[in-house]
């Protein structure tokens, strides 16, 4: 597996949606807005991605201006572009096309080379029902870790 150093993760997405696909995706980015994703300066909260004329782009993600930026610094909430190839856009606008379904972003991330990547995924969103059968299960698998530590 090749080295990542991880920026950002979106917490709430795994426990809002059940993730059925998810997809690596490179990100469409000015100067300063790579410096301040190096920087560690990226919010996903409420931040989705949408299909549009055969193209990705992600919408509501913040990457705060770069503190030593110049007139160059963008809209920290600008609509970005995401990299992904033809086959792979068919393949999302056809899973995000059924009831229900939606882009998110997972997480955002720095490759071996140095270049911003984006872990999309799509995404059914979870009832509330949903969500408290996660919180049991997670709950319960804390308590048997728990419970197997003492005995060791």
């Amino acid at each position: 597996m090749a080295k990542k150093k991880i920026i950002t993760n979106n917490k709430s997405a795994r426990h809002d949606y059940f993730i059925i696909d998810s997809l690596e995706a490179g990100m469409e980015l000015t100067g300063t807005e790579i410096k301040s994703v190096r920087a560690g300066r990226v919010s996903l909260k409420e931040s989705y991605a949408r299909v549009e004329n055969g193209e990705v782009f992600i919408i509501g993600m913040n990457i705060s201006p770069y503190s030593h930026g110049n007139i160059q610094n963008t809209d920290p909430l600008r609509t970005r572009r995401l990299l992904l190839h033809k086959k792979e856009i068919r393949r999302l606008n056809e899973q995000v096309q059924q009831q229900g379904h939606t882009l998110i972003p997972l997480s955002v991330y720095l490759d071996e080379h140095g270049r911003a990547k984006m872990e999309i995924a799509v995404g059914k969103g979870k009832k509330l029902y949903d969500k408290r059968d996660s919180i049991a299960k997670r709950d319960a698998e804390r308590r048997i870790q728990q419970i197997k530590g003492r005995k060791n």
